[in-house]
């Protein structure tokens, strides 16, 4: 079993606990979190069909994610420091997501062994407090470093939605917003299906000197099994997606100010149903269905722009967490010492500007 002789620095993790903040799922959880059955039912008769496929399961997005649980969840491996990226915090509306940076700088990761290394919060460049709301993050919070605005729309509209619109990185609104962000030399997390790279690329293109960094590669939905209503039914089908992201993820790669995080890649939206069968990937399956996706992350950006990352709790539905650390250990080991190094800590550092 291949080992660390370092400390991991995971530059994404979420934390919620729906029975202390805003979630939209707070009144149920305080009403039957004792039965969690019940309330697994109850989620699914009012939640969308699309959201409940790409949670896969539901326990753990109902359930308080904190420093402690992700301690218990990383196992063996050292971590020395976390960045927390934006978990939709439901009061979401204009100062609202300030809350979320409140919120998080209080929590006691130290008590874990742990650093929190930063924050990345929410905010709507189309926002017209836009540059209000990035002050008041950086006043909640010295270690505010950016923000994540998600834009993942996926044609198959039984692929969940996580933006209220398509194509929001061109929006005019939305970029007039984020050259605010890009003067306030701050980080920006983009996240969209595949069927968007040509967006996130328009977007890095437009703002070389902004550091930017793509969420799960890009989040190839239906890779690995059909998902929402026509997307990933056939192997044929399949092997397009691929095909497809490969050639955009390259061209996104030509861009030097983009980097890449590998992680959600468990996540149910790509096909991955290990939960229907009642239990997580080993980390055998998970070298043979992801070497691919890394081994081509890294040819496009190189062992300096890539870096690891948890996603805990989203992946949770299919893979333990250190089971996925082992397999994405497995298949990085052939670049040598130097990428483990790069890939599990200093990349993430130097995107983030970590001490």
């Amino acid at each position: 079993m291949k080992q660390l002789d370092f400390a991991i620095i995971d530059p994404h993790l979420h934390q919620w606990d729906p029975y202390h903040t805003p979630h939209s799922a707070a009144l149920l959880v305080k009403a039957l979190g004792q039965y969690p059955t019940v309330m697994d039912k109850v989620i699914r008769l009012v939640k969308p069909r699309a959201l409940l496929d790409s949670l896969g399961v539901t326990q753990y997005a109902l359930s308080p994610y904190l420093p402690e649980h992700y301690k218990a969840d990383v196992g063996h491996f050292s971590v020395e420091s976390v960045v927390h990226v934006e978990a939709n915090w439901h009061h979401h509306k204009g100062l609202g997501v300030v809350e979320e940076t409140q919120w998080i700088s209080q929590l006691k990761f130290s008590e874990q062994g742990i650093k929190l290394g930063a924050i990345v919060g929410t905010a709507d460049p189309r926002d017209r407090k836009f540059k209000k709301i990035l002050k008041a993050h950086q006043q909640a919070s010295p270690l505010f470093c950016g923000i994540r605005k998600m834009a993942a729309w996926h044609e198959d509209e039984g692929i969940y939605r996580w933006c209220d619109k398509p194509h929001l990185y061109g929006s005019k609104k939305f970029l007039k917003g984020f050259e605010q962000l890009a003067k306030m030399d701050l980080t920006f997390d983009a996240w969209g299906y595949s069927t968007q790279l040509n967006e996130i690329t328009a977007l890095a293109k437009a703002f070389p000197n902004t550091r930017i960094v793509v969420d799960h590669l890009a989040t190839p939905a239906g890779l690995f099994g059909a998902v929402g209503k026509r997307t990933g039914k056939t192997a044929s089908q399949r092997a397009d997606i691929f095909k497809q992201w490969q050639h955009d993820l390259g061209l996104l790669a030509e861009q030097k100010n983009v980097y890449a995080k590998i992680s959600g890649l468990m996540m149910p939206v790509l096909g991955h149903h290990f939960y229907r069968q009642h239990r997580t990937a080993t980390v055998d399956e998970m070298v043979n269905l992801l070497t691919p996706l890394i081994q081509h992350a890294i040819a496009v950006f190189g062992v300096d722009r890539v870096m690891y990352a948890s996603n805990f709790p989203m992946d949770k539905a299919n893979a333990a967490l250190s089971d996925m650390i082992q397999a994405y250990l497995q298949i990085i080991a052939p670049y040598g010492e130097q990428a483990l190094y790069s890939v599990f800590r200093q990349n993430a550092a130097n995107f983030y500007r970590l001490d």
